[in-house]
Formats: C-alpha cells, sequence, structure tokens
C-alpha cells in the first residue's frame, strides 16, 4: 500500500531523474477567475507529463533480475512514456499496449524511446487479457497505469513539491485540481497533502461522460462509465476509480469536478497565451475548473495540476487558432 514514506523513498530514487516542475501565475488568468490560480505545469516534465514520475518509481523499484527480464504496460500515451524511459535507461526490455486510436505523437513517442508497442482496439479489445497473455508467456512485470502502489508513490512525489511551494506563495488553504483518470495522481498527490500541507484539498477533475470518479465518491461506491470513447481528453479516459485509488480518494478528497471538451480547449488555448506552456486537452482539465467553475470551489487560491503536454500538434494548432484571446 502506498502511503508517505513510500512517497518519499519515491522522490529519493527519483534525485536527479524526475524536474521539480514550476508553480505559474499569470494575472490574465486571475482576473479571468476572480481568483489566484497557479498552474502546476507537469507538462514541462520529462516526457511531457506527471506519468515520468511513477513510471520511474515502478520500475526502479524492481529487484534488478525482474528488471532484465522486462516490462509491461498498459497506456493511452503518457503512462506508456514513462514506464518506456525508466526501462530504456535501466536497459530493460519494454512493451507498451496502446490503443489504435491514441494521438500518433504518443505512440511515436514510445516508439522512440525504445519499447516495443501494440495496438489494440479499446472499443473491441480486452487489454488486460492481451497484456496478460504476453506477460506470462515473456516473464514480464506488468507496471498498471494507476493501480500500483509504487506508481501512486510516484504521482505523490508532485504533491511533496505542491507543498514546499504553496507555502512559498502563503497558500495554507485551498483546492489543488488534479487531472483524474483512474486516480493515481490524484491519490499520491492527497497522501502527500495529507501529511504536508493538511489545508490543502485535493479536487479530481474529469472531461464530462467520463466522470466515474466524481460519481463514485458522491455514492461511495465505484462507478464505471458507459463509454470507452468519444472525448478529446484521451489522456484521462478510464472505464472505472482504481481499486486502491478510490479508497484514498474517499478518505481525502473533495467532491469531484467536471468539465466538458469545449472548456478543456479553451484551457489549452488560454494556458498557452497567458503562460506560454503547451497542454493537451486531458492535460488541461484541471485548469479549466479552475477558469469556468469557480463556484465550485473554495478558497482565494486555487493549484491546477497542468498534467501533460503531448498534444497532437495539428489538434493543438486548431485549438490556439480557434480559442485564442
Amino acid at each position: 500500500m502506498s502511503d508517505f514514506a513510500a512517497i518519499r523513498a519515491a522522490a529519493d530514487r527519483a534525485r536527479g531523474r524526475i524536474r521539480r516542475t514550476p508553480l505559474l501565475s499569470s494575472m490574465a488568468l486571475d482576473r479571468l477567475a476572480r481568483r489566484r490560480i497557479y498552474l502546476k505545469a507537469e507538462c514541462l516534465q520529462v516526457t511531457g507529463s506527471f506519468k515520468a514520475r511513477g513510471g520511474w518509481a515502478a520500475v526502479s523499484a524492481l529487484p534488478a533480475e525482474a528488471r532484465a527480464r522486462g516490462v509491461l504496460a498498459f497506456s493511452s500515451g503518457n503512462h506508456a512514456q514513462g514506464v518506456a524511459r525508466a526501462a530504456k535507461e535501466f536497459g530493460a526490455p519494454a512493451v507498451i499496449l496502446m490503443p489504435s486510436d491514441a494521438p500518433s505523437v504518443k505512440i511515436d513517442n514510445t516508439r522512440a524511446l525504445g519499447a516495443e508497442v501494440v495496438l489494440y482496439d479499446r472499443a473491441t479489445q480486452d487489454r488486460y487479457a492481451i497484456g496478460g497473455e504476453i506477460a506470462e508467456a515473456r516473464s514480464l512485470t506488468i507496471i498498471p497505469p494507476y493501480d500500483h502502489a509504487e506508481v501512486i508513490a510516484g504521482q505523490g512525489t508532485t504533491g511533496l513539491e505542491i507543498a514546499e511551494q504553496a507555502r512559498e506563495a502563503g497558500i495554507a488553504a485551498g483546492d489543488v485540481l488534479v487531472c483524474c483518470g483512474g486516480g493515481g495522481l490524484s491519490a499520491g498527490i492527497a497522501l502527500a497533502l495529507e501529511e504536508l500541507a493538511p489545508g490543502l484539498r485535493v479536487r479530481p477533475t474529469e472531461p464530462e461522460q467520463f466522470d466515474d470518479m466524481a460519481r463514485s465518491l458522491a455514492a461511495h461506491a465505484r462507478l464505471g462509465n458507459a463509454a470507452l470513447s468519444g472525448s478529446v481528453c484521451d489522456a484521462i479516459l478510464t472505464t472505472r476509480p482504481g481499486e486502491m485509488t478510490f479508497p484514498i480518494l474517499s478518505r481525502l478528497a473533495g467532491p469531484g469536478l467536471v468539465v466538458s471538451d469545449e472548456e478543456a480547449l479553451r484551457a489549452v488555448a488560454l494556458a498557452f497565451t497567458h503562460l506560454r506552456v503547451v497542454l493537451e486537452p486531458g492535460g488541461a482539465v484541471a485548469l479549466a475548473a479552475a477558469l469556468f467553475h469557480g463556484d465550485e470551489i473554495a478558497g482565494d487560491s486555487v493549484i491546477a495540476i497542468g498534467s501533460g503536454g503531448n498534444v497532437d500538434s495539428a489538434l493543438f494548432a486548431r485549438t490556439i487558432q480557434r480559442y485564442a484571446v
């Protein structure tokens, strides 16, 4: 089980391998939101997303003999790159199962990191069945994208940085909005903040129709999504909250927040215009909630996680052209 000690240990193993990402702000965004907005720019992380943290934590924690045999991961792109990068640095083979409709930039980047990419149809094929067969045949260690103690601990290193940066900015209380798929990042940050900054409350944030975490937290039970695809926020589309992450968030998180695809795209454009950072739509939902759902947020200051920036260049160009102000 992940806990604060595991997060500290993951941070120790990641020293010199994972970036301390900045907390950015803009007066223009503050005016739009009518409160201080701080963006934790994980889009500037190595591999372009926070997933580098969990990937490194999980691979670095493996016994040497297991690493030598290799690892397998399931991912639409960001976890893929995080695991592939860590495996490459350790000289370990990596097989990554990716949906065939994942952005080409994520597929290409994963292959460029030396991983073997296996594509599947997320609407008709079971990635767990496919991955299980491959892992058994090759004696690979499976590293899930969120339901894994070391992955959660690695993502929790983001929370260590937030606690320190919030103190530096004079933020003692308020909401921390986290882009949420299965809940690994939200759960890891919540565990870190519980120990170091209990006045800060995690709020998982999701796209419409894929708000399984928000609905599950309200119902006090794990609920699933009817759809498997259909949102521009591909990075955070999951079927249901994680078995490991949901109990943590049930105990520590505030109510979930939900934004539209259009709001996420507007947030992508505003982040580029006013902060000069590149976010992918799924990595911008927390900022979208901060900007457009202020009546659901507590405190004079809000921290939003910009969880990833691995966006298709054509989509990014269209978004900036349409929504830039």
